[in-house]
This record gives C-alpha cells, sequence and structure tokens, in this order.
C-alpha cells in the first residue's frame, strides 16, 4: 500500500498518532527532503528508513517506487509540512500507483489551507484553491480569472513575493477587495494580517515578512 502521510506544517505535537503508528510499521518513507523529515523523526525516536523524492527526481526514480510497491512494499510519503501532492510532489507516484493497482490511502491531518481560510473570517462554505501564481508568463491571466469569481480564493505565496502578489490584488481585483495574509500558521509567531487589499499593502511592503504563507481574498460579490 501507499500511504500519504501529512506532517506538521509548524508546532511539531500536530503530527497524529495515526501518522506516528503508520511511520513505524512502513518498510520505506519517501521524504521531499530526508533531513527536514529526518528532524521530524528524531524528535518522536522514530527510525525508518528514507529515501528522497522531490520535484526534482520523481520522474527518474518513479518506476523504482512503484516497482517496490508490486512486490508488496508498504511505503509512505510525506512532504517537508502538509499534506503532500497539494503544491508538492506526489501526484505522479499517486497516478502510477493507481494504474497499477496498488492500494492507495491519504491519513488525514495538517494543511494549512484550511486553518488559513477559517482564520480570515471570509466565507469559507466555498472556496477556490489556486495555489502558487505563475512568477512570470501567465500571472496577469491568472489574475484576470480569479478576479471573477464569486468564492473565496486562497492562494499560497513565497515572502520574497507576498508584497508584489498583494499589490497586484489591488490592481487586478480591487483596492477594497478584503485580504487576510496568514502566516507561520500553527509556529510561534503565528500572524493573520487582515484588512482591504490597500490597507494590508500598506502594512506589509516594507515590513520583510517571513515564513509560509497563504492568502485568503474575497470573492467578487
Amino acid at each position: 500500500m501507499l500511504y500519504l502521510i501529512p506532517t506538521p506544517i509548524g508546532n511539531l505535537e500536530d503530527l497524529t498518532f495515526r501518522a506516528l503508528k503508520t511511520m513505524s510499521e512502513i518498510d520505506l518513507l519517501l521524504a521531499e527532503d530526508t533531513r527536514t523529515t529526518g528532524r521530524l523523526l528524531a524528535h518522536y525516536d522514530l527510525k525508518v528508513p528514507m529515501k528522497s523524492f522531490h520535484a526534482f527526481n520523481e520522474h527518474k526514480l518513479l518506476a523504482e517506487f512503484v516497482s517496490l510497491l508490486l512486490d508488496g512494499k508498504n511505503v509512505g510519503l510525506v512532504s517537508d509540512a502538509g499534506t503532500p501532492g497539494i503544491s508538492d510532489p506526489g501526484f505522479l507516484l499517486v497516478r502510477a500507483a493507481i494504474e497499477e493497482g496498488i492500494e492507495v490511502t491519504c491519513l488525514p491531518g495538517p494543511t494549512a489551507i484550511i486553518p488559513a481560510i477559517v482564520m480570515s473570517g471570509l466565507p469559507s462554505d466555498k472556496f477556490y484553491f489556486e495555489g502558487f501564481l505563475p512568477h512570470k508568463k501567465g500571472r496577469k491571466t491568472r489574475w484576470e480569472f480569479l478576479a471573477n469569481l464569486p468564492c473565496t480564493i486562497v492562494l499560497y505565496e513565497s515572502p520574497h513575493r507576498i508584497a508584489k502578489c498583494i499589490k497586484e490584488v489591488v490592481d487586478h481585483l480591487g483596492a477594497d477587495r478584503k485580504v487576510c495574509v496568514s502566516r507561520e500558521i500553527s509556529k510561534k509567531f503565528e500572524e493573520n494580517i487582515r484588512g482591504t487589499a490597500e490597507e494590508v499593502y500598506g502594512l506589509i511592503k516594507d515590513k520583510g515578512l517571513k515564513g509560509e504563507i497563504v492568502v485568503c481574498i474575497q470573492g467578487n460579490t
């Protein structure tokens, strides 16, 4: 079986009992960064065989890991933080496993999307998850698409592009669109910056935010 195992996005205590049990029983753990996952395993005193599986080697190693699964091995997959496959490696392996008739299961657990949208104060009954916007080519086209969505929009963004992102919300969606910038979710310095796009841009443009960032944007009402 292939196990998709969510890992903490901040506080290490967010790891579930089931995730701990699963990792202690599998034959091999595929990790986006073995150093990052190694620190998590050391924290829980877990000794699990690991191999690297990330965006730069997943095509090359896919057949090898599918072969292990076909040989009856139980394999786990983790990303550096959160649920694997959400803007992280995982899709190719899941698809290949399904095509080969291998059983796949995903454990419930940490993800940055849900806490961010709930804390934003924006409607959460319907939302659109965009993930990371293109860095350059196609970015303007994506904003034009997002501008017309009637539901809350959720983005991932990096610290060095967050000010640019919110300025683009002002330019493409309007200065009065409500926005919430959530960073360091579940960590010591968790912060939610809320207001109109114009207000939030004024608050963050010179601030130099750090950490993992999720942006929630009011839909077109």
